[in-house]
């Protein structure tokens, strides 16, 4: 059962003040929601899972053909073990592959990769990837409007940006003795994470009081949560929550675990300065300045995706 706050975005359309509202107070309490009424489509969302399972099943040295050299590994697939939360002893229990924005009039952006083996893994993901980017652009219209900002404050500013598909496998745990778990406690990057799936057990969030609670992804919903640089921007206002993916318990750990988070960034010149709207004296400035470029390649170090 999840405990976070379910927000229906298609309420926005009926009553956006009282939306905005119940937004405001869903994100400052938790920094997570689940989304619904994005009517994102179900059938690709099952054949975005069935792409994965199949890519993922592979041989190892036919996924490693399409490893990228884009900078911080920002497309194609990332080996099992190579990425680490900040601080931590030991490497998540996953492998992943990453799809970007491809626009030719932007020279930072790489190039997607493509496995030739599997049919519309292309066409899958990069409708998916559309449709999530538009989801994101609609939610990030009511964080702006709920920082009393100009309702499209955040979209000529996040449409360069390297925002990022990841596809998530976690493997099957056959080790009960591992040290790690699957994915350790830490905190997004980015403004706004969108996960779709997985309906499995082990995602939690760690709630004002200290406690972990379990999240169970409810079919059909969308999981938002705000990432550090939207922490910065808003001084804290809208907090990025610490998260961590467990390892279940007995035969449940034995199966593998698909997952799909879309993470917006915003353009690599954007300044993550303190928004003058969030500054008050009783929240005075918390952050230095930074551009997002210099913060999103300081933390791709710490996590091991970048040297």
């Amino acid at each position: 059962m999840s405990f976070i706050p379910t927000l229906d975005i298609s309420d926005f359309d009926l009553d956006r003040e009282r939306f905005v509202a119940e937004f405001g107070r869903a994100y400052e309490e938790w920094g997570f929601a689940g989304i619904t009424g994005h009517q994102l489509d179900q059938n690709l969302i099952k054949d975005a899972f069935a792409a994965a399972e199949a890519f993922f099943a592979m041989p190892d040295a036919a996924k490693n053909q399409y490893q990228s050299t884009a900078i911080g590994r920002s497309r194609g697939y990332v080996p099992f073990g190579t990425e680490k939360a900040k601080d931590a002893k030991h490497s998540d229990l996953k492998e992943f592959y990453h799809i970007g924005r491809e626009r030719d009039d932007v020279a930072y952006l790489a190039a997607n990769v493509w496995p030739s083996e599997i049919a519309h893994f292309q066409s899958v993901f990069e409708t998916l990837y559309a449709s999530l980017e538009l989801l994101a652009n609609r939610i990030l219209e009511v964080a702006a409007l709920y920082l009393t900002l100009p309702q499209n404050y955040f979209r000529a500013r996040v449409a360069r940006g390297e925002a990022l598909l990841r596809v998530l496998h976690y493997p099957p745990i056959l080790d009960d003795n591992i040290p790690n778990v699957r994915a350790a406690a830490h905190e997004d990057i980015n403004l706004i994470t969108l996960l779709v799936g997985s309906e499995q057990e082990g995602l939690e969030v760690l709630s004002k009081q200290g406690d972990w609670v379990p999240i169970s992804m409810i079919e059909g919903t969308v999981i938002c949560n705000v990432g550090d640089m939207m922490q910065r921007l808003t001084n804290g206002q809208l907090r990025s929550t610490t998260h961590r993916v467990v390892n279940p318990k007995g035969e449940k750990a034995r199966t593998s675990r698909y997952s799909m988070p879309f993470f917006m960034h915003p353009n690599p010149d954007v300044a993550l300065d303190c928004l003058p709207e969030c500054i008050s004296d009783e929240n005075p400035i918390k952050y230095s300045p930074i551009t997002a470029d210099e913060y999103l390649k300081e933390r791709l170090r710490a996590i091991g995706l970048l040297t």
